[in-house]
């Protein structure tokens, strides 16, 4: 196959997940169901997708120094996962997400960050030598800023892609924008990030121009059931997606941006990459949980297949 290398850097919770029939208001006692407790964390399931989906991956977190961090390390070793670079924090708990959802599919979220906090730039730097020997770097927003800007400048300086979620959506420095490759933002993020309410093709257009102007040179905006906007040199289109039946989107962005990065390491062209994290994304949705929900290589091979 290939061997390229790719290291993921962001955060590990432990998903707390009941379904309920709506959200409940303020003041009112719901009856939820299908109590379940599942691996999650945006950082843990992007390198998970990667890592099921056949990318060779290095996985840069903190875990608290409690049981069930050490359980979700030996899962992450078990599917394939280089996890030298997960450290172990005494004192601190491993970070926990307590996730609703509605009969919708729609999901709400409440995360306390934990171990996840202690990822700093400090941390970061003892691990140089894993981005250095890694051919992409893939982040999201769960962990702290300057952790996330050093590895950014870092990979950049190496001459390695460096790939940003931007999730959960905050306001960045012209700084850490100007050192990425790619940006995978939603309809929200792009908005909050440029200032553009992303309502379809013009709008996206006009977003993009704006990351493309600080220096993003690939800019993919999800739309949800729409598809994906590209914007790449001369490139502006929406691809449509796969059209299914949804139970749970929880990780259904981690899954597109796991399985993107992991086409593209195999030489993928970009829309071939877009195509196939859309196929996993598609899958993942029709499941329950977080990882769980994760589909494997075959899976989306034999997806894509039938879809032809």
């Amino acid at each position: 196959m290939h061997n390229k290398t790719l290291t993921v850097l962001g955060s590990v919770n432990v998903d707390h997940l009941i379904q309920v029939a709506h959200f409940p208001q303020p003041g009112e006692t719901l009856l939820g169901h299908h109590y379940q407790l599942v691996y999650g964390g945006k950082g843990a399931n992007q390198a998970v997708a990667a890592t099921r989906l056949g990318a060779k991956v290095n996985f840069i977190a903190c875990i608290g120094n409690d049981d069930v961090g050490r359980q979700i390390k030996q899962a992450f070793i078990q599917q394939g996962m280089n996890t030298e670079a997960i450290s172990s924090i005494d004192g601190e708990s491993t970070g926990i997400a307590m996730i609703q959802v509605a009969e919708s599919g729609e999901n709400s979220i409440v995360i306390s960050a934990g171990a996840n906090a202690h990822l700093t730039a400090q941390r970061v730097q003892s691990f140089t030598h894993i981005i250095q020997q890694s051919d992409a770097l893939l982040m999201q927003l769960e962990t702290p800023l300057e952790g996330i800007c050093y590895a950014a400048k870092l990979a950049k300086t190496q001459g390695k892609q460096v790939i940003l979620n931007p999730a959960p959506a905050q306001p960045l420095s012209d700084e850490l924008l100007s050192q990425l490759t790619m940006i995978t933002p939603n309809e929200t993020e792009a908005e909050i990030l440029t200032g553009i309410n992303v309502v379809d093709y013009q709008s996206a257009v006009k977003a993009a121009q704006i990351f493309h102007q600080k220096g993003v040179e690939i800019v993919l905006i999800t739309l949800g059931a729409r598809g994906v906007f590209v914007s790449h040199q001369q490139q502006q289109e929406i691809i449509q997606g796969f059209s299914v039946q949804a139970k749970d989107t929880t990780a259904a962005g981690d899954t597109f941006n796991g399985a993107l990065i992991t086409a593209l390491l195999e030489g993928k062209t970009l829309n071939e990459a877009i195509h196939f994290a859309q196929a996993a994304a598609a899958i993942s949705v029709t499941r329950l949980g977080a990882q769980t929900s994760i589909p494997t290589r075959q899976e989306t091979d034999d997806f894509l297949a039938e879809r032809k």
